[in-house]
């Protein structure tokens, strides 16, 4: 692997394929432990040979969690730190916080407690910290997995001015590769500890499709659906039409070049529904050539809900606050989810989901309002009713369900050991190993069954998370950001293992940030804001049209489907274009 001085750079790979391992390898201090071949070279030396403190100013970090990063109590001081153990002079140090306050526009919350700050400003000053050293390299490792879409968006594009304006080289890793692929110089893609393929955007997911590769499934929208219609035709066999322009004598820009952006998924689609109907751009909406697309993702519990009578989950009034003098986190909510259904819940960082899912799980309680669980007040449960066979909680930090040394132990561990005897945890009649097995296969978690589940990756964290957790056999679950870190290929198979846990009856409550799985599984969505739901409607409805909590499929094709959320919603779109044009073509001939 080579990054070029000044470059833009982006590793990615399916979780669990040494990523973050790799970057870690980059600075000394941070390196795990292990046996290690081979030859690093940075700044142009040997990394061995390049002492601590050239590293420290040298090579920036920027790690997952924004609360790993932070050591002190003031914005302030956060921004002097590193200067301050560099041994720094006073005036140098000023110059250089004052500087990193100004660019990064943190003026405004210079002076608080870092514990005001919200996700999306903890990791700016993490950022803000690194960038006062002037490092020659800064390397990110999915360093927006706890933001929210709007605050992740801001983050990457600092970080896009940062390698334009100063020139310093950037190396990061990214799960929201929609947002990133594009500027990338150069794109390096792992698997299982190797390199697999490296060049140009581009040239990676050309690379990707023609293998027919998982990781194609992350490569951006307008990507995915440049390569479904052309799939699509050529599925079809000559159909008299072509996804190519046609004679039209236009530059590069056209049709025959794969887009990465919404911008040019724009061009590239108009220039295609010109070529397959001339005249269509500029007449009427085709829009209604598209049936509405969220009658196939729609759940029984979305159908039935008028038959049923009682909600599965039912919020009424509901207000809490953390103590006495500080604001309402919830305020004056009211929410009904039915049985069957995914109920996705999207929002910006600190408007209180979290707080709001801890007090349907019942770890907390409202101070005024009332929660409802399949129509009995919650405070009538008692914990073993709640929290054996009926609540299956997974919570955001996935590494506080786990206690033992081992995978395995761990979800032995989840229902009360490996001695074939019933329990509170587990009291029903399988087999705990067949239970155990089938989990595991679910989860995709065979091959990690003897890790320590602190050194699995992100995503395979998520994954033994959930498994622990279903193996209470829950009736509702409720999931607080379950994509983070997961690779693309999970979040299908992740959102396949939800449809059939609510196809078997099972109420699916998620938080969560990764706005292309909600759209593409959930029922429902709502958006949360200043402690309550202010919207709540069918997931395509909530997503049509909306400017920036949707998609990037839907930015791309909604002035001429509207309705379309996900990529194959665009891809069927397409496809309904075509086979009008046909019939209207065999019509005309037979007339």
């Amino acid at each position: 692997m080579e990054v070029e001085e000044g470059s833009f750079t982006v590793l990615c790979g399916k979780s669990g394929c040494g990523k973050s391992t790799l970057l870690r390898h980059l600075k000394t201090v941070l390196a795990p432990h292990g046996e290690r071949k081979g030859t690093i070279r940075c700044m142009g030396k040997d990394l061995k040979a390049v002492d601590q403190r050239t590293q420290a100013a040298g090579i920036g970090y920027v790690l997952q969690n924004p609360e790993n990063q932070i050591v002190t109590d003031k914005v302030w001081h956060e921004l002097a730190f590193g200067l301050e153990s560099l041994g720094y002079d006073t005036p140098t140090i000023r110059l250089r916080v004052g500087e990193m306050a100004s660019y990064f526009g943190i003026q405004e919350w210079f002076r608080k407690n870092v514990n005001e700050l919200s996700g999306g400003q903890k990791q700016l000053l993490n950022l803000a910290s690194v960038m006062a050293m002037h490092p020659c390299l800064l390397i990110l490792d999915e360093p927006t997995s706890q933001l929210d879409p709007i605050a992740a968006s801001d983050f990457l594009e600092t970080i896009r001015r940062i390698n334009r304006d100063t020139g310093t080289t950037v190396l990061l890793t990214e799960q929201r590769l929609e947002n990133v692929i594009p500027w990338a110089d150069q794109v390096y893609v792992m698997e299982e500890g190797q390199m697999l393929v490296h060049g140009t955007p581009e040239d990676v997911g050309k690379f990707l499709k023609d293998k027919d590769h998982d990781m194609f499934l992350a490569m951006p929208a307008p990507m995915q659906i440049c390569a479904g219609v052309r799939r699509l035709w050529d599925d079809s066999g000559s159909s008299g039409l072509s996804p190519e322009p046609s004679g039209s004598g236009k530059p590069s820009s056209g049709l025959s070049v794969c887009p990465l952006t919404v911008r040019q998924g724009r061009r590239w689609l108009r220039e295609l529904l010109d070529t397959m109907v001339p005249g269509m751009v500029s007449g009427p909406p085709s829009h209604k050539l598209f049936s509405d697309p969220a009658g196939k993702r729609t759940g029984r519990g979305h159908q039935n809900r008028r038959q049923q009578e009682i909600p599965e989950i039912r919020i009424r009034d509901v207000w809490f606050r953390y103590e006495r003098a500080l604001p309402d986190v919830v305020r004056d909510l009211s929410l009904e989810i039915w049985k069957g259904e995914i109920f996705a819940l999207v929002g910006g960082n600190g408007t209180g989901k979290s707080t709001a899912m801890s007090l349907i799980a019942g770890i907390r309680s409202p101070y005024r309002g009332r929660i409802w669980l399949e129509g009995r007040e919650i405070g009538k449960y008692s914990d073993d009713e709640l929290y054996h066979g009926f609540l299956g909680v997974m919570p955001q930090d996935p590494q506080s369900l786990f206690v033992k040394k081992a995978v395995r132990e761990d979800l032995y561990e989840m229902i009360g050991g490996k001695r074939e005897r019933k329990s509170k945890a587990y009291p029903i009649d399988m087999k705990k190993a067949d239970a155990v097995k089938g989990i595991v296969a679910l989860t995709k978690l065979g091959h990690l069954l003897d890790r320590h589940p602190y050194d699995l990756s992100g995503g395979e964290q998520q994954r033994l998370a959930l498994a622990k957790v279903l193996l209470l056999r829950p009736r509702i679950l409720l999931m607080d950001e379950p994509t983070k870190g997961m690779d693309n290929h999970y979040k299908r198979e992740l959102g396949e293992i939800l449809r059939t846990l609510t196809g078997h009856g099972v109420t699916v409550l998620m938080i969560s940030h990764d706005i292309e799985f909600c759209a593409q599984y959930a029922d429902r969505t709502g958006l949360f804001f200043q402690g309550n739901v202010v919207a709540c409607k069918d997931t395509a409805s909530f997503f049509a049209g909306n400017p920036f909590y949707t998609t990037a499929a839907n930015r791309m094709a909604r002035q001429y489907f509207p309705e379309a959320v996900t990529v194959d919603d665009v891809i069927d779109a397409v496809s309904q274009v075509s086979k009008k044009e046909k019939e209207d073509l065999s019509h005309a001939e037979r007339g």
